[in-house]
This record gives structure tokens, sequence and C-alpha cells, in this order.
């Protein structure tokens, strides 16, 4: 199937004049995860990861993923003729450096709607030394894609101040004075998450994902959202007039930019708006070309955000342990599965009151499964979980109080030594950066040693950063705050921490073939004590559902780490106890008592 699909896509290329088609995982508006609409990539190579790039050629098809998804990627393109090129590591040429070598005057084809402006930008500056040129106006999956998904239609709907803690109105007059500040007359906005919340709406278009296919433009006394009015009750539409932004088509966005020329400064991000909009835009409009605002002023959360983060973590905590228990008592006694698993967990959050979904699909991974960081199970490749080894489950759920995202690695039996010490240095790890103090102005470049710092020291480490910020019933990846240990381009995670941004902390370790362990809770960045030395800072941990203890061999921790791992325990029992009956409360008890 996926050798017809290629074969299709190259004769179509051939009649185009194409020497090689660029397709990255992206929608209209360079969204991390998409609608299935958008899913040209994956029905291109059957490679599902939420991120990768493909290059198809008249002889070869490639497709770049990164270490999260190295091993999953190879299962997947196994028997296609699909060449896994694996990012980052020795000897992988990047994409731009594969399209370089390519003969010169080699023309190359994308759909621009798909691939950011700085993408396209750098792609023509640098082959254009050997003549290539790029033909942006190509949708050619569209053409050779019969039963393609029809754009999603989901409803929206606004989000009150018992939510969201500040006005549209408000935010709106926030972005204006950063027009003034900058000169410019308009801002063009593309990115979902962020549209969402300067507007104080959510959607239902990409699953897990409370966002609605849309683009913006923020001018001094005027704003715009474009986007497919079927999806806007009379009384969302009433909320936009009184904010005076007015509702137009989805795709009129693109005749719109044109209307700015000469002396017109332009606000957007270059990577964060498509290649085909920015295109129209006169080339006598001056672009002002920064970070969209709206994602730092996202980032941090106000307290009305934070206090309702808090209940969310609480509702999602009593689901997560409650999962936990069910497992400790259902293993051995009947059958069990990754599927079963995640179909367990989710319908706890389905059934939890003010939820509206999950954040993200569920990782469920037994055994050597789990050592996929971002395994998804499905009927074919679905394990039975045996009364040994480790259920690695991460998951997270989406309520009017915010997103969750938690990862728990359950002892399901019987453990190796191996297995003993692997999830003591993650737990570790884990406590360590959770517990950190720092003065104000680190970044996640600064504190992500904390974590690291025990894994390298056993000569490990894990493919993927140590966390990644988390938004407000919104995406559960955003940016820019994150923990890392090097600067990825790609990814803006690495400012400097404010109070009230949301992060994800989690380790792992990764055995290939055996077994995997990540164990993940969401910090908040508080304001601690300020002195001569300056302002210090300190995370406060949202998530609350207990950390196996069954897993967890006393011998292999310090008397420090001992002390934080009882603190967080009790943490967790005097928050749920209380919301449980009295077997819920003696099984956590027995799940939260101190070592």
């Amino acid at each position: 199937m996926i050798a017809e699909r290629l074969n299709s896509l190259r004769a179509l290329m051939q009649r185009k004049g194409v020497g090689a088609y660029y397709v990255p995982t992206a929608d209209f508006h360079l969204s991390e995860y998409v609608n299935p609409y958008f899913k040209s990539r994956q029905y291109l190579t059957g490679f599902t990861g939420s991120a990768g790039t493909l290059i198809v050629t008249m002889t070869e098809a490639a497709l770049w993923v990164d270490g999260r998804y190295f091993i999953q990627a190879e299962e997947q393109i196994k028997g296609t003729p699909v060449k896994l090129m694996k990012m980052g590591e020795e000897g992988v040429p990047t994409t731009m450096e594969y399209l370089a070598s390519l003969p010169e005057g080699t023309v190359i084809g994308m759909d621009g709607r798909t691939v950011s402006a700085a993408t396209a930008m750098r792609m023509e500056k640098t082959l254009a030394a050997k003549n290539m040129t790029i033909e942006e106006d190509m949708d050619l999956v569209g053409e050779i894609w019969k039963d393609r998904p029809a754009l999603p239609s989901a409803p929206v709907y606004v989000l009150g101040l018992d939510s969201v803690g500040v006005s549209a109105a408000d935010k709106l007059a926030d972005i204006r004075r950063v027009l003034a500040e900058k000169d410019a007359d308009a801002h063009v906005l593309s990115t979902l998450d962020d549209i969402a919340w300067l507007f104080n709406l959510r959607g239902g278009d990409v699953e897990c994902n409370p966002v609605f296919l849309s683009y913006a433009v923020i001018e001094r006394d005027a704003a715009y959202i474009f986007a497919d009015e079927t999806k806007f009750h009379y009384c969302v539409k009433e909320y936009l007039r009184q904010l005076n932004v007015t509702l137009l088509p989805y795709n009129e966005i693109y005749s719109f930019a044109a209307r700015y020329d000469e002396g017109d400064a332009i606000l957007l991000s270059s990577a964060a708006v498509n290649y085909a909009l920015y295109e129209k835009f006169s080339e006598k409009a001056i672009i002002v070309d920064e970070v969209n605002p709206e994602q730092l002023k996202k980032a941090i959360k106000n307290p009305v955000e934070i206090e309702n983060m808090r209940k969310a973590h609480i509702k999602d905590g009593l689901a997560v342990t409650r999962f936990m228990r069910w497992v400790k008592d259902t293993i051995g006694k009947e059958k069990m599965t990754e599927l079963s698993a995640a179909e367990k967990i989710n319908s706890l959050r389905f059934a939890t009151p003010g939820n509206l979904g999950l954040s993200f699909g569920t990782i469920s991974a037994y055994g050597e499964h789990a050592a996929l960081p971002h395994y998804a199970p499905n009927k074919e490749s679905d394990l039975t979980v045996e009364p040994h080894g480790f259920l690695l489950v991460d998951s997270g759920g989406q309520y009017y109080e915010g997103t969750t995202d938690i990862t728990r690695t359950i002892a399901v039996g019987p453990l190796t030594e191996d297995e003993k010490k692997h999830f003591a240095l993650v737990l570790r790890s884990m406590l360590r950066l959770a517990n950190a103090k720092f003065l104000y102005g680190c970044r996640g470049l600064n504190l992500d040693i904390l974590a690291r710092g025990p894994l390298w020291d056993e000569g490990l480490d894990y493919k993927h950063g140590t966390g990644h910020g988390v938004g407000y019933l919104l995406n559960v990846h955003e940016g820019p705050n994150g923990f890392r240990w090097k600067v990825v381009p790609e990814r803006v995670d690495s400012c400097v921490y404010e109070e009230g941004m949301i992060t994800s902390d989690e380790p792992g370790i990764y055995i290939e073939g055996s077994h995997g362990i990540r164990t993940e809770n969401l910090i908040v960045c508080r304001k601690g004590e300020k002195n001569e030395y300056g302002q210090f800072m300190y995370f406060e941990t949202l998530t609350c559902a207990p950390i196996d203890l069954d897993a967890i061999d006393p011998d292999l921790l310090n008397a420090d780490e001992k002390h934080m791992l009882n603190e967080y325990h009790r943490f967790v029992y005097d928050t749920l106890s209380p919301l449980m009956d009295a077997e819920e409360r003696e099984w956590l008890a027995k799940y939260t008592r101190a070592i």
C-alpha cells in the first residue's frame, strides 16, 4: 500500500516537473498535533508519530524522526520503501543537507500552507547556490488521497472569567500596547492555541487539543478572526461583536493579507506563519518578525488559572490513583492488556465531573514496549500485561479547570535488579528537579542537569527533553518554557523561568528490548525569598498521585531523596484521602506510607 502511494505521488511529481517533494507533519497552522485531514506524512509512510519529515524523490523516500521515535518508526516502516533518517545521529544529514545534495536545478515541491515561512525562506537561500527552486502551491498528496477525511467542524465556545481570570478585551488591549511599542499596524496570528488563548475561545478541531482552525489579525482599533462561520453559535458571534471582532471566512486570510502595502508594518513570527500566507504580503510592507507576544503571556498562568489547575490535578489524581489500585487488584487475576489498561484509565477520566476528554492519546506500554517513549497500543501490537515487570502509562485529561499530563510506571509483579535500579534513578532525577531552588534568570538549560545528573553518573541518558510547558485548557505541549540540556532550534523552550509557568518534569530510562521507565509530574514556578543575592525561585508540584512504592528499593535512595518522596506522598494523602471512601483511603495510606 505504501509503495503504491509513493508510486502515485512520483507519477504526479513527474507530470508536474518536480524532482523532490517535501512533506512535514503539520496543518496550515504548523500545529504539533493535527486533524486527520492533515496527516499526509502518515498517509505516505505508515508512521503514526506526532513529528517527522518526509522527502520523496524519484528514487528514494526518506523519513526524518527525532530520538523519541527511532524504534517506533523503524517498526512501522519495516517492509516499505521508506528509509529511516535518525535526526541528530552521527552521519545522518539534516533535511536541508539532504536537499542540497540533490542534482543542480532540482525543483522542490511542497504545500506551502504546511511549511513555516522561516523554513521555506531558509531553504530557498540555501538551495539557490545550486539553482534549485521551490514550488509552494502544490498539495500533491491531496490529489492522490481519494478518501481523505473532511475538514473538522466542531463548535466553538467561550470560557468565562472564572476559568481564565483575564478578559479577552484586556488581552487585546495588551497586544495593542505591544503593537504601539513595535510601531506596527497589524499583528497576524496563525497558531491555534495563541488564538484560542487571546479570545478566550475553545473548540474541538484537533483531537485532544481544544482549538479551532482559524487565523486572526489584530489592528490598532479592530480585530478579525478567519474561520468557518458554521462553528460559531449566535451567542459566540455576539460575544465577538461586543469585542469589535469581525468574523470572516477561513480562507479569506490570504486575500486579506494583500491589503497591507507600502509603509504598513506587520508583526508576525515567520516561524509560526505558513509560507503560502507570508508570500501574500506585499514586498513593500514592513515585516516585524518576532516571536508571537501571546506565547510568553500565555505561558505565565495567572492566579485564577493556577488555582483552577490545582483543582484539575486533584480530580485527575483521583482517577489515576483509582487506576493504579485497579492495576494492582487485577493483575494476575484477570486478563489485562495494554489496550484494556488504556481503556480503563480513559474511562475513569471520562467519568470525572468537568472532564472534556484526553489531553493526548494514552500511552500504555508493557515490558519492551515501554522502551518506546511515545508508543501507542493498537490491536496489532497489544501485549498482555504479565504479572512481572513494569506497565508504563503516560496520560492526561482536559478539564474545565485545566490540562493534566502524568506518567506512572507501575510494578505489576517481581522486578529484576536492573529494573529496581533504573526506577530509583528516574525517581531521584524527577525529585531533584522538582525540589530545585534557583535564582531568577535561570532557564531550563541551567536546570536540566538536576534531572540528568543521576543518570549521567551511570552513563545513561534519554533522548527527549526533561520537560515541556503545558497549556491551560489548551495544548499539552506549549512553549517557551521547558527543560533541555542543549538548545534545539526548532523547539522554542529555553526562556527564563517566570512565576506561573507550568512545566512537566519527566526523566526516563529506556532499555531497548527490555523495559522503559518514566515518572512525570507537572510543576509550577513560584517566587521564593528575595535577599541580597536576588530573587530565588522554586517549584510547586501540581500532580497528585502516588509513585509506586512496590517498585522502590529504599536502599537506593539517600536520606534527602527519601524525605522528598515522603513529603510528596504526605501531600498526596492529605489532598486525596478526604475525597475517598474507607477502602480507598486504606489503599492510599499503604501506597503513600513513609519509607
